[in-house]
């Protein structure tokens, strides 16, 4: 069965949404920002039935619009893109399912994810990523699902990889396991580099990691809480970028999160190491300071650093050394999370708060501006996973993100459309806000923006 459009809508609409289809709007006054296209200009759009039809100034009356959004002060983009989500279905449906976790990321102002692979059952066939991809057929946010690297995500035999390349998929991963073994990493980077498909890395030791809950320091010793060393990740980034320098292949490590991690990739990509990272908006925003409350919305993996670790993937994301911004979006229910810190799983939701994290972090602080920005979480992830671009031009599809870049809000969990609350953001202020999409013939305006509907 297909995304059920009713289920979708109702969730969405009992949340203040308003929900088209295949309608003609005029949106007028928006700062439309397409680096892809050195695009930044203040201009009308006119979009019919999923199609970009006119971009310039544009006279409703002219061309009868039967919609009309007034955006002036807002920004358009094209569609975000996260590619590190974790879905959970099929498994976990009680944590997330794809129809909940599609809707928070269209609430997040995303129109595509990487649906990540540590389900039960693992999409390590054909047949599992098929079932995803018919699951998600007609949602307004593109599921791409992230096959896995090896069987069963065991990290013993390599999955079969031209199998998944022809049922759709472009990236690989074993993420929440790391490939431990070498040798089938190896294998690995050799054989996706016939698909030219990339390996989307856990970078994890597990023999460093141990037991460890949160980062190794001062301030794990203090708490009396087992430390993950951040060599636990560094190591394993190491190796496989040295793998992937030996055989060629393509890497992505995930979630990158320490400073001697972002030091190899750098080093990396000067001797022309074909290898890129993603960082999330908690690890520029959190610090391991952050865990003295105790408070299991801070347990991470990888975990969060120090400042030094903080202001490093600040520099990376700056300096071009990080790639992509994502999310790692990982709801849990609430009875998981209602244990000691030590027994809380790993991970947040993150999909409906990155805009705005990031706003904060990056953009307020000005570290990066809306292009840059525009560059990791649209044009970037796509161009990692081989993916077609989603320019703003016309013909094109209507593939878009429209942001309230001066939308001050609180954030409240109870509000989010994903099953998850585990965020360490409630009662954050947070400066900008997605206020809708469109993508797929969908028109998904945010109950922020009513007022600019007509």
């Amino acid at each position: 069965m297909s995304w059920n459009s009713k289920q979708g809508t109702d969730l969405l609409g009992r949340n203040g949404w308003l929900v088209n289809r295949n309608v003609k709007v005029l949106i007028t006054g928006a700062r439309l920002i397409d680096p892809s296209q050195d695009l930044d200009k203040k201009a009308d759009i006119l979009i019919d039935r999923g199609k970009i039809v006119q971009i310039g100034t544009i006279d409703r009356k002219e061309i009868g619009a039967h919609h009309h959004l007034n955006l002036k002060g807002k920004t358009i983009t094209p569609g975000f893109f996260d590619m590190h989500v974790h879905l959970r279905e099929p498994g976990r449906e009680d944590k997330e399912t794809i129809l909940t976790g599609t809707c928070a990321a269209a609430a997040g102002g995303f129109t595509g994810v990487a649906a990540m692979p540590n389900t039960d059952p693992a999409p390590d066939n054909v047949g599992v990523v098929r079932w995803i991809i018919e699951q998600s057929e007609g949602a307004p946010v593109a599921v791409h699902p992230v096959g896995t690297v090896s069987r069963n995500r065991e990290g013993k035999m390599l999955a079969d990889i031209a199998d998944l390349f022809q049922a759709g998929v472009r990236i690989l991963s074993d993420d929440g396991s790391p490939v431990a073994n070498a040798e089938v990493m190896r294998r690995a980077l050799e054989y996706t580099q016939m698909h030219d498909m990339v390996i989307s890395t856990h970078s994890e030791e597990m023999a460093l990691a141990g037991k460890g809950v949160m980062r190794e320091g001062e301030i794990s010793t203090r708490l009396g809480l087992p430390g993950w060393p951040s060599l636990a990740e560094s190591v394993m980034v190491a190796r496989d970028v040295l793998l992937a320098q030996f055989t060629g292949g393509r890497l992505h490590v995930g979630h990158i999160s320490s400073v001697e991690s972002i030091e190899m990739v750098r080093w990396a990509k000067a001797r022309g190491v074909k290898v890129t990272c993603e960082a999330t908006p908690h690890h520029i925003a959190l610090t391991d300071e952050a865990c003295e409350s105790f408070d299991g919305n801070y347990k991470m993996n990888p975990p969060l650093g120090s400042e030094r670790d903080r202001a490093a993937v600040i520099q990376g994301l700056v300096d071009g050394t990080i790639d992509v911004l994502a999310t790692d979006h990982a709801p849990h229910t609430d009875e998981e999370c209602l244990v000691e810190f030590s027994f809380v799983p790993n991970g947040i939701v993150g999909l409906e708060t990155a805009v705005g994290v990031i706003a904060k972090e990056l953009v307020a602080k000005k570290k990066l501006d809306w292009p840059a920005i525009v560059r990791k979480m649209a044009i970037a992830p796509r161009e990692i996973m081989r993916l077609p671009q989603v320019p703003i031009k016309v013909g094109a599809p209507a593939e878009l993100t429209m942001i309230d870049p001066d939308a001050a809000w609180t954030v409240d969990p109870e509000k989010f459309l994903s099953k998850g609350r585990n965020t360490p953001f409630g009662g954050w202020n947070l400066p900008a806000k997605p206020i809708g999409i469109i993508n797929r013939g969908w028109v998904l305006v945010a109950p922020d923006a009513r007022m600019h509907w007509s």
